[in-house]
């Protein structure tokens, strides 16, 4: 499997900073879908492909992309792009970075994001103070999980944040409106299986993909 990591930069030329607030609008959902059409037109060479691609924004117009092809020049990136081919053994560490999707079958409920699950479960007025304490223990508990079928084990594993985005295109009243959660963890893995481990970078982690949510971004451990 041929694989490459891409950092794309937005032009810094007048006809593209001229769309700026269509490509970074206000609100969370309304961005993430303006980054995800913006990536998709690195990436889409026909009407019909299908996405082979993860993503996630690394500040304002920066991202980074992982793809079974390198993106498609244009004068909308600066492109830099390198083979992802790294060679790994069982025990290696590997410090990561995530944004996720975490989300988890619920009996009765089909599937439901871990972080808002467990603050269900906390009476109203306390889930504010408990927030990231339920976010910090289900996005381990989510990550670990993860591991058994991917080939690793976390070492260590922190959350830095967790954010609720509302479902982009979504043209209903807003109360009930559709909305998942992103969870951002960094720590350190360490490699059991390494062809089922690359397998899974490759296909991503969680849900929302399309969303900027699922690419892992790993070096080895100091």
């Amino acid at each position: 499997m041929t694989l490459y990591l891409s950092r794309l930069r937005l032009s810094q030329s007048p006809s593209v900073q001229a769309l700026d607030k269509l490509l970074n609008p206000e609100g969370q959902g309304a961005r993430l879908d303006a980054h995800h059409r913006l990536i998709w037109a690195a990436f889409a060479e026909s009407a019909d492909q299908t996405r082979d691609f993860l993503w996630r924004e690394d500040g304002k117009g920066n991202f980074f992309a992982l793809s079974a092809r390198p993106p498609i020049a244009s004068d909308l990136f600066a492109v830099d792009v390198k083979p992802f081919a790294p060679v790994l053994q069982a025990g290696d560490r590997l410090e990561f970075t995530l944004r996720a999707n975490a989300t988890r079958d619920r009996k009765g409920k089909g599937r439901v994001d871990v972080v808002m699950d467990a603050l269900h479960a906390v009476a109203k007025a306390e889930r504010a103070a408990q927030r990231m304490d339920i976010a910090q223990q289900e996005g381990a508990a989510w990550l670990a999980r993860q591991g058994e079928a991917g080939g690793f084990r976390v070492i260590k594993a922190d959350v830095s944040d967790y954010s609720v985005a509302a479902l982009p295109d979504y043209r209903g009243k807003r109360k009930g409106q559709p909305q998942f959660g992103i969870l951002d963890l960094t720590g350190v893995i360490e490699v059991i299986d390494p062809a089922a481990f690359l397998r899974k970078l490759a296909s991503g982690f969680g849900r929302a993909r399309a969303f900027g949510c699922g690419l892992m971004l790993v070096r080895r451990s100091g």
